[in-house]
C-alpha cells in the first residue's frame, strides 16, 4: 500500500485521475477511495492501491495513464514498480515502451535487466534479447543470475553469440543449473549439433523432466528419431516418468521413424497413467496415427476427448486430408463450424488441400477470398504458400503466379511450390525461369525440396547439362544421398539416355524403399529394357523391399513397351495374389496398352468390359491408341465414343481418332472430327522437339523458320533426304494428315519438329558425336524410319525421347525394334 501526499503536486495529479476514470470504470473502487471532488482534493493524504490499478490496466490505452501517475506521484523511482511496467508493456504487445521505460530506470537491478530481455524474446525480438544481454555485461556492474540465461540463450540466432553466452554460463558457474543445462541442450540443437547437447546431457549431475525432453526434443529437431527413442528408453530404464511433453514430443518422432511398436507402446502408456485427458497428448495421438494412415485409431482418440480445441479439430481434419479422403475430412470442417468454432490460419491450410483434391475451382475462389478478408495472406506465409499450392493443384497456374507475386515475404517454401506448381502443368520450361529469379534471391537457400522440384523439370527438356549442375551443388550439400533427391536424379539420367549413369547413381542411394527401385525399373522401361526391369524387380525381391502399386505401373509399363504379354500378365497376377494390391485404373489401363501395342486388340476389348470398376479415360485412350497403331477403324470409332462421354475435353483424343480416319483416307470424317473439337474450343497440342547444344535448350516446332540457322537447318534436311533416298527411303504419306499433293506432303514430313532438332544437332556439334533430342509427342512413323537412315548416313548414334519411351538409332537400326 502507498500513501501519496499532495501538495505541490495536486494539480498535475488532478490532470491524470480523471483520465484513468474516462479510461477505464473498473478503477472506480480504486479512484472512489479517493474522493475527488471538482475542486481537488479534500484530504492531503489518501491511499491509491497501485496494484488494483496494474490489475484493472488490461488494455495499453489503460497502462499510459497509470504510468502518468506513477511518474507524478514519484512511485516509478521504485525499481520493484518500474520493472512490473516493464513488464505490462510487455505483455501488451508494447515493446517499445517497455524498452522506454527500462532506459529511465537509473538503479536496475538484475531483475530488470532478467525482465527486459525476456520481454524482447516474448515478442520475438531475439537480436535485441541478445544486445541487451550483451550490455548487462559490458555496461552494468551486476552479474547474470540462472534466469538470465535461459532467454538470452533462447534468442541467440547464431551459433557464435550462443557460444558467448555458454561461455560466460561456464565462468559465472551456472552450468550446474538444470534450466540453464536445459536452455543450452535446446540451443545446441537448434543449430544441429545434437553431439554437443549430448556431451552436456550426459554431464548434468541431475535431470529433470526438462533435462530429458529438452534432450528428446534436440534430437527430433535434428531428425534423429533413433536417437530421440534411444533418450527415452533410457529415461524410462532410470525411473522417470514421461509427462505430457515428453509424450507431445517422442509421439512425432515414431512416425518419422516409422515405429508404430513404439507409438503403440506409448499410447498404451498415456492410458495408464491417465495422460489421455491432457488435451495436447491426444492431439499429438491424431497426428502420429494419421502419420501412419491409421485413420481408425486417430478417429477413436478424438471420439474419446472429453474437451477439444481448434487444434483438435484441425488434427482430425489434416489427418484425413493427408490420408487423401477430402469428402471425410471436408465433413469434419463442417461439423467444426456446427460446434461453433471458428476455423483458424491452419483450418485454412487444410482446407485449401482439400479444395486441390475435389478439384474444385469454384470454392478454391471462396478460400481465397476468406482468407484474403481475414488479412491472413499478407501476415503469415503458410497460408499464402498454401493458397498457391491449391492453384497451381487445380492447373490454374496464373492464379499461383498472382498469388505468389502478392506474397509480402516470400521463404523458400515458396518459390519451391511455384517452381512445383510448373513442373507438375508441364510448364517445365517456366519452372527452370522461376528457379533462376530464385537463384537471383541470395538471402533464399535451396534444400531438399528446391531440388526435388525442379530436377524433374530439367529431366523433362532433357537439359542434362543443367540437371548435372544441380547434382553438383547436391554432391556439395551432402544431400545426394538423400533418398527422395537421389531418387529425382536416377530419373533425371534415365530420362536423358543416361541409364548408366542412372545405374550407377541407384546402387550408391539407399535402396530399403521401394522408391529408388521404382525410379530404375520405370528408366528401363521407357528404354524398352523389359527383361532388364524385370530382373530388377527380381533383385528387388531378393533384397527384402516390398514393392508397392507404383512398382507394378513401372512393371506393367515396361513390358507393354517390349512387347512382353505373357510377362506382363504374370505381373497383374503375382501383384493381387502374392501382395494383395488391389488394381486401379493406371494398373488396369498398363494391361489395355499391354495388349493394343502386341496388336492383341480383341483381348484388350475383352479385358476392358471384364473390368470391375468403370474404365476412365486413360483406358479408353490406351485402347485408340492401340487402333491408331495397327489401323482399326471400327474400334477406334467405339472407343472415341466411350472416350467422348468420360472426357470430352481432351483434344489429344480427337486427334486420334481424325488420324485413324486420316490414315485410310476418309476425309470427310477427319473433317467432322476436327469440327467437332472446335465447336467445343478445343485446339491441338503442337508438336514440340528440343536439343541441347552448349548449356542451350533450343526448341523447335513444326515448319519452324524462326530459328537463327534455319536456312542451314533446312539446307541439310534437303542433303540428307536426297542421301536416304538413295539408301531406300521412301516417304510415307500415311502420317500427313491433310489432304494435299505428295510434294507438299513431303515438305511437312521433312518439317517435323525432330528432324529439324536433328539436322540442327548436326551441324551445331562435332563429327561422329551422339545427338539427343526430346519430344512432347510420339514420333511419327516417318520420322522414325527416317531417323534409321540418318543415324546410318552420318554414323552418329540418335537418341530420340517422345512422350512415351526411348528411341536409341545407331547404324540404321532402332532400340525399340520397330515396336512402339
Amino acid at each position: 500500500m502507498f500513501r501519496l501526499a499532495l501538495s505541490c503536486n495536486d494539480r498535475q495529479i488532478s490532470k491524470f485521475l480523471p483520465l484513468l476514470r474516462a479510461h477505464c470504470s473498473v478503477l472506480s473502487a480504486a479512484t472512489n477511495a479517493l474522493q475527488i471532488t471538482s475542486e481537488g482534493f479534500e484530504n492531503e493524504n489518501r491511499e491509491i492501491d497501485f496494484d488494483v490499478l496494474f490489475q484493472s490496466c488490461n488494455k495499453l490505452h489503460l497502462v499510459k495513464p497509470l504510468h502518468g501517475l506513477l511518474v507524478v506521484s514519484g512511485k516509478i523511482k521504485s525499481v520493484f514498480t518500474s520493472t512490473k511496467l516493464v513488464n505490462y508493456y510487455a505483455n501488451l504487445g508494447d515493446v517499445s515502451f517497455s524498452r522506454h521505460t527500462f532506459d529511465h530506470i537509473s538503479n536496475k537491478n538484475v531483475y530488470t535487466w532478467n525482465s527486459m530481455i525476456s520481454a524482447y524474446v516474448r515478442i520475438g525480438h531475439f537480436s535485441e534479447a541478445v544486445d541487451c544481454f550483451s550490455k548487462l555485461l559490458l555496461t552494468s556492474n551486476l552479474q547474470p543470475d540462472f534466469y538470465t540465461f535461459p532467454p538470452a540463450l533462447k534468442a541467440c540466432g547464431n551459433l557464435i553469440d550462443g557460444k558467448k553466452i555458454h561461455c560466460s554460463v561456464l565462468k559465472l558457474g551456472f552450468e550446474w543449473d538444470v534450466f540453464v543445462a536445459a536452455s543450452l541442450l535446446h540451443m545446441y540443437c537448434r543449430f544441429g549439433l545434437a553431439d554437443i547437447a549430448r556431451k552436456l546431457f550426459d554431464d548434468m549431475p541431475v535431470r529433470d523432466n526438462g533435462s530429458w525432453n529438452a534432450m528428446i526434443s534436440g534430437y527430433c529437431q535434428s531428425g534423429n528419431a533413433v536417437e530421440a527413442l534411444g533418450v527415452l528408453h533410457e529415461m524410462r530404464l532410470e525411473g522417470v516418468n514421461l509427462d505430457p511433453i515428453t509424450v507431445a514430443s517422442i509421439l512425432p518422432v515414431c512416425a518419422q521413424s516409422d515405429d508404430i511398436i513404439s507409438g503403440l507402446l506409448i499410447h498404451l502408456y498415456v492410458i495408464k497413467h491417465g495422460l489421455e485427458f491432457e488435451l495436447f497428448v491426444s492431439n499429438a495421438l491424431i497426428n502420429m496415427y494419421a502419420k501412419f494412415g491409421i485413420l481408425g485409431h486417430a478417429l477413436k482418440v478424438f471420439d474419446e476427448m472429453a474437451v477439444r480445441d481448434v487444434v483438435s479439430w484441425n488434427s482430425i481434419i489434416a489427418a484425413y486430408e493427408q490420408n487423401d479422403d477430402p469428402i471425410t475430412a471436408h465433413a469434419f470442417l463442417t461439423k467444426m463450424q456446427r460446434v461453433g468454432l471458428q476455423p483458424d490460419l491452419l483450418t485454412l491450410v487444410s482446407l485449401a488441400s482439400i479444395v486441390s483434391q475435389l478439384n474444385d475451382r469454384r470454392n478454391s475462389r471462396s478460400v481465397h477470398g476468406f482468407v484474403m478478408r481475414r488479412g491472413w495472406l499478407m501476415g503469415d506465409i503458410v497460408i499464402g504458400n498454401a493458397v498457391v499450392d491449391m492453384y497451381a493443384k487445380l492447373g490454374v497456374i496464373d492464379s499461383a503466379r498472382a498469388v505468389f507475386e502478392e506474397l509480402p515475404v516470400k521463404d523458400v517454401i515458396s518459390w519451391n511450390t511455384l517452381i512445383t506448381g510448373y513442373a507438375q502443368n508441364g510448364l517445365s520450361s517456366e519452372a527452370i525461369e522461376v528457379y533462376q529469379l530464385m537463384e537471383e534471391c541470395s538471402e533464399i537457400i535451396p534444400n531438399q525440396g528446391t531440388w526435388v522440384s525442379i530436377i524433374p523439370a530439367y529431366s523433362h527438356v532433357g537439359a542434362l547439362q543443367q540437371g548435372m549442375k544441380i547434382h553438383g551443388r547436391v554432391i556439395k550439400n551432402c544431400l545426394y544421398l538423400d533418398i527422395f533427391v537421389g531418387t529425382c536424379l536416377i530419373d533425371m539420367y534415365g530420362k536423358c539416355g543416361r541409364i548408366d549413369d542412372a545405374m550407377y547413381l541407384f546402387y550408391q542411394v539407399p535402396r530399403k524403399s521401394p522408391v529408388p527401385w521404382n525410379a530404375i525399373i520405370s528408366c528401363h522401361g521407357v528404354h524398352g529394357h523389359g527383361s532388364k526391369a524385370l530382373n530388377l524387380f527380381r533383385e528387388m525381391l531378393h533384397e527384402g523391399v516390398k514393392p508397392d502399386h507404383v512398382t507394378f505401373v513401372s512393371l506393367l509399363s515396361a513390358c507393354s513397351h517390349s512387347g512382353l504379354v505373357t510377362e506382363g500378365q504374370q505381373c497383374f497376377h503375382v501383384m493381387q495374389k502374392e501382395y494383395g494390391i488391389k488394381p486401379n485404373l493406371k494398373h488396369y489401363g498398363c494391361v489395355v496398352d499391354l495388349f493394343g501395342r502386341a496388336g492383341h486388340l480383341e483381348m484388350a476389348y475383352d479385358f476392358i468390359k471384364s473390368m470391375p470398376v468403370r474404365p476412365d479415360a486413360c483406358i479408353w485412350g490406351a485402347l485408340l491408341g492401340a487402333c491408331r497403331i495397327h489401323g482399326n477403324m471400327e474400334l477406334g470409332a467405339l472407343a472415341s465414343d466411350q472416350l467422348f462421354e468420360v472426357d470430352s475435353e481432351n483434344v489429344g483424343y480427337y486427334v486420334l481418332i481424325s488420324n485413324i480416319y486420316a490414315n485410310v483416307g476418309k476425309w470427310e470424317r477427319v473433317g467432322k472430327v476436327r469440327s467437332l473439337a472446335r465447336d467445343r474450343g478445343l485446339k491441338k497440342t503442337p508438336g514440340w522437339s528440343s536439343i541441347e547444344v552448349n548449356n542451350k535448350v533450343d526448341v523447335f516446332y513444326t515448319g519452324n523458320r524462326t530459328h537463327p540457322r534455319y536456312e542451314e537447318i533446312y539446307d541439310q534436311l534437303r542433303n540428307l533426304t536426297a542421301k536416304m533416298k538413295s539408301l531406300g527411303y521412301i516417304p510415307d504419306y500415311s502420317f500427313v494428315l491433310q489432304d494435299v499433293e505428295d510434294d507438299e506432303k513431303e515438305h511437312i514430313l521433312t518439317s517435323h519438329s525432330e528432324r529439324l532438332a536433328i539436322a540442327f544437332g548436326i551441324i551445331s556439334t562435332p563429327p561422329k558425336t551422339p545427338i539427343q533430342i526430346f519430344k512432347n509427342l510420339r514420333v511419327c512413323g516417318d520420322c522414325h524410319n527416317a531417323t534409321k537412315f540418318i543415324s546410318q548416313i552420318t554414323e552418329r548414334e540418335i537418341i530420340v525421347r517422345d512422350s512415351n519411351r526411348f528411341h536409341h538409332f545407331k547404324d540404321g537400326v532402332c532400340s525399340c525394334g520397330d515396336y512402339w
